[in-house]
């Protein structure tokens, strides 16, 4: 609980304890549930128990930075996988405008469809004021903690971030 308010603070304030690359941290992962594109229950906890797994909120599907940010996973997906790195996406949509998003953009992994906000408290990220999107982050879970974090997730160079990281921490 602490550490998602502690997460929460930063985002909000525009204060990192992160740096602008993101950071290392160790966060208890979140036990957490949401629908993917195709309406089907995802639990993280289960996609956490097969490798790393790259957890990333973006505000708005099809828009130009959140399809930056997605199709640069993409196009590292399978070095990723080769690593053993499960992908996530998170955002408010709905699931139709995820799925609208995986097959314009040609997408190999599942967007989470979390329109209530449950995904994004359990994870402490923030919505943006008067237009209740979510702030652009990524996470990177390892067994049961939360491994790294950056609350400014970028956009194009997404994929360089992880790859840094997973050098960095060992997969």
């Amino acid at each position: 609980m602490l550490s998602r308010i502690l997460l929460a603070l930063c985002t909000i304030t525009g204060l990192s304890l992160f740096g602008g690359e993101g950071e290392k941290v160790s966060l208890p992962a979140p036990d957490v549930s949401g629908i993917n594109q195709d309406g089907k229950s995802v639990a993280f906890k289960d996609v956490y128990a097969k490798g790393p797994t790259v957890v990333f909120f973006y505000p708005k599907a099809n828009t130009p930075g959140c399809t930056k940010q997605a199709c640069s996973l993409r196009d590292a997906f399978a070095d990723l996988t080769k690593e053993g790195v499960q992908i996530l996406g998170v955002s408010t949509d709905k699931p139709e405008a995820q799925k609208k998003f995986i097959t314009d953009h040609t997408l190999p992994f599942d967007l989470i469809a979390d329109p209530e906000g449950k995904v994004l408290e359990a994870f402490g990220v923030a919505r943006m004021p008067a237009i209740g999107l979510a702030t652009r982050q990524c996470f990177l879970i390892k067994g049961d903690k939360i491994v790294w974090h950056d609350a400014k997730a970028s956009t194009a160079d997404q994929a360089a971030d992880i790859r840094r990281v997973l050098k960095e921490i060992g997969s």
